[in-house]
């Protein structure tokens, strides 16, 4: 015989059920009257209900703080309204974590960012503590100007299976595909304030709702994709075109520069990595430089690469083999360096041999620091080439270089290096890429390309 208890909660199941279906699926994640189904972690930033709004304050001398859902979520589609105070920083935390065994059980996991700074990352996904920044809005400049200031901004944010999109007022500004986590709460975040800051400003959310059942992904769109799964290639990445230039597995498609087969040393493939191995830090005196079969003149190549403590290294492109040289093959390079222990660093001019530089021509912009990472930790590296000839060197989300190929000043830069005994030093038509082996033990996976029109 059933409880009156029991068939009091089914009923009030069922009518949930009911009510999600007459209203599409969508339920409602906050009441409009008060904290019921939330509870406060880290942080004691202030959280009240007032006019069906859950109203976040600032505080001085706390933490960030977060008002988690009480249950886990997992693949969903989620819909809410923000005002941010121009002065604070805030986020959404998804498929989030607090556990006693991870930094004393503080908040961590995916956050879609609110930023109403010049910066202009509102939409982007952040890792709070744990790897920081994922998708910075710099990949997305259309996504940048959706988020309007000192107005209600309406957010959209899928969760399906790997992959996490987000829109800002309708318009894209985010698209990860990322398997590191698969289920946790979601969360409102008041961020921490400097202690020279007052305290008191606020962020206002409304019209919270969830939709977790027969939900579809929305239709595709042409905004960059961050695929961190190694050697993956998601559906969106195969309708823009990309391709693996690195199968992950095998040595197919690529072969020893100015040699028939692939280095019978110097290289091994394991754990979904194609790596250099540790020889003497010589330039290609071990295994030497490997090449792709495949010619590639405006294209988009992305790749993840981590290095070892003082590593040096390159991604060359239109190399095309003609020079005869002794050592590394020639060609224009994407400079691989441990910047704070390699020598090289400090040589050349005015730090036009750092990573992700130009080598040897244009020294990379400064990284911000939020998008800083440590050696042995993965980087995600970007060359864009345009059929205009225009180039660009992107690292971690952050477009670093930009030159044109051919312009008075491009041949300025080559007179006034080592590459001025080469004859149009960087202009063929088309070319190889190159990775490069100079006898330090680097890490390569998720080699991609596309062809650019």
């Amino acid at each position: 015989m059933y409880s009156k208890a029991i068939i009091t909660s089914v009923l009030i199941l069922g009518s949930i059920s009911a009510w999600g279906q007459q209203n599409g699926g969508w339920t409602d994640l906050f009441n409009g009257k008060d904290l019921s189904g939330f509870k406060q972690l880290n942080g004691k930033a202030k959280y009240e209900v007032r006019n069906k709004e859950i109203i976040g304050i600032t505080v001085r001398d706390e933490p960030n703080s977060f008002l988690a859902t009480e249950r886990p979520y997992g693949d969903f589609i989620l819909e809410l309204e923000l005002l941010a105070d121009p002065a604070m920083n805030s986020g959404i935390q998804i498929r989030s974590l607090s556990k006693p065994d991870y930094m004393n059980g503080r908040v961590h996991g995916y956050q879609i960012e609110v930023d109403p700074s010049a910066r202009e990352w509102s939409g982007g996904i952040y890792d709070e503590s744990r790897r920081g920044w994922l998708y910075p809005l710099e990949l997305n400049p259309a996504g940048k100007k959706a988020f309007k200031n000192n107005q209600w901004n309406k957010y959209r944010i899928e969760c399906i299976g790997n992959t996490i999109r987000t829109w800002v007022n309708g318009i894209p500004t985010a698209h990860l595909v990322d398997a590191e986590t698969a289920e946790g709460f979601i969360a409102l975040q008041v961020h921490s304030i400097p202690k020279t800051v007052e305290p008191g400003h606020q962020i206002r959310w409304r019209n919270i709702r969830i939709k977790t059942g027969n939900i579809k992904p929305s239709p595709g769109d042409k905004i960059h994709i961050v695929n961190t799964i190694p050697n993956n290639l998601s559906s969106q990445e195969k309708n823009q075109d990309y391709s693996l230039l690195w199968d992950g597995k095998t040595t197919k498609g690529w072969r020893g520069a100015a040699k028939a087969k692939f280095p019978e040393k110097g290289w091994e493939i394991k754990d979904d990595e194609l790596r250099v191995l540790k020889s003497d830090g010589g330039e290609s005196i071990n295994g030497g430089d490997i090449v792709s079969e495949k010619l590639f003149s405006a294209f988009e190549l992305k790749f993840d690469f981590k290095l070892s403590e003082g590593a040096n290294s390159g991604v060359k492109y239109f190399v095309t083999e003609k020079e005869g040289n002794k050592g590394s093959a020639i060609g224009l390079e994407y400079q691989l360096l441990d910047d704070a222990r390699h020598p090289d660093a400090k040589m050349g001019i005015d730090g036009n041999r750092t990573s992700s530089g130009l080598y040897d021509l244009i020294a990379p912009k400064k990284l911000p620091p939020a998008l800083a990472r440590k050696t042995g930790a993965w980087n995600q590296g970007i060359i864009r080439v345009y059929p205009d000839n225009r180039v660009e060197h992107w690292l971690n989300g952050y477009k670093v270089v930009e030159y044109q190929r051919g312009s008075e000043e491009y041949k300025k830069l080559v007179a006034g290096s080592k590459y001025k005994i080469w004859d149009n030093f960087g202009l063929a038509a088309e070319g190889r890429i190159l990775l490069q082996d100079h006898g330090d033990a680097v890490s390569f996976r998720s080699i991609k390309v596309k062809t650019l029109k």
